[in-house]
């Protein structure tokens, strides 16, 4: 719940000065019903006047919401392998994930010059993996996957179907075993209270001369097409602009070496960032094994 933080300034910049864009007094078009979705619904989005971030605020009771409820309620009891089969045979031309995985596999390739890898595939972390359709994309560059998620359906999903590395719990409370050349954070620090958190607990876990790929949804670009913009529905706690996305990587430690938008196939307006430890040189190989 957003109004218990007691918010009264920008969570990226601390100004005082925001609007109010959005007011719901029912969940929006196409938003997912969650168990506490059937209390008062009563819940605004606010924009921030001076770097142009977005949050949503209310006081119903989501604290189960990335529990099992929120699997369940997303893909169904029986739609988790049904929509991952849906979507890794979706044409490149619709699929948001291919172009996602040749986006970083050009971004690595370009990052560390092509050296020598000593003979081992590079590694990524992906965090809060889900249908794990990122990880079986990047296998097909030749990546080392490892995915986590705090609920074990999709755990035993990324390991049993995916075959990939699997780890399940909370990102913060978890330990990865390890540090890996590169962490995804994709369509995840949306999802969570504190994302400069979450962001900057990465520096933990990522090999000397790694980097961070992170996507979150663009409020800027979706605020104009009105209030049933899925970036904007309740389960996203934060929704961007270019200038706090560009913030939080800061606070969080890191710099950014690259930042975007674009529109997916699916539709969906989205930010990208890439970004590195500020003492990361671009000379430098992958780093350490895990």
């Amino acid at each position: 719940m957003m109004e218990d933080m007691d918010i009264t300034t920008c969570y990226c910049c601390d100004s005082p000065d925001r609007w109010t864009a959005l007011r719901y007094t029912a969940p929006p078009v196409g938003e997912t019903q969650f168990a506490f979705s059937n209390q008062a619904y009563r819940r605004q989005v606010v924009c921030c006047a001076h770097c142009g971030h977005f949050m949503s605020l209310h006081a119903m009771d989501d604290k189960a919401l990335y529990s099992q409820d929120y699997v369940t309620a997303t893909y169904g009891k029986s739609g988790f392998r049904e929509t991952f089969e849906r979507i890794i045979n979706l044409p490149m031309e619709s699929s948001d994930n291919v172009r996602r995985c040749i986006r970083i596999n050009a971004f690595a390739e370009k990052l560390f010059d092509n050296k020598d890898r000593g003979g081992r595939s590079p590694t990524i972390l992906d965090v809060g993996s889900g249908l794990c359709v990122f990880l079986y994309g990047m296998k097909k560059f030749g990546w080392q996957g490892t995915a986590l998620d705090p609920d074990e359906r999709a755990a035993k999903h990324a390991r049993e179907v995916v075959k990939v590395g699997s780890i399940c719990g909370d990102f913060f409370q978890c330990d990865p075993q390890g540090t890996y050349d590169a962490i995804a954070l994709n369509k995840v620090l949306e999802h969570v209270y504190d994302p400069v958190v979450m962001l900057s607990r990465c520096l933990s876990f990522l090999s000397e001369g790694g980097f961070v790929y992170v996507e979150v949804p663009d409020g800027e670009a979706a605020i104009h097409e009105g209030a049933d913009r899925e970036e904007f529905f309740v389960e996203h706690h934060h929704v961007f602009s270019f200038a706090s996305l560009a913030m939080i990587s800061s606070r969080a430690g890191f710099r950014v070496v690259q930042l975007g938008r674009l529109r997916e196939p699916s539709g969906k307006f989205t930010l990208y960032a890439f970004l590195q430890a500020p003492a990361v040189a671009r000379t430098q190989a992958f780093g350490k094994a895990s």
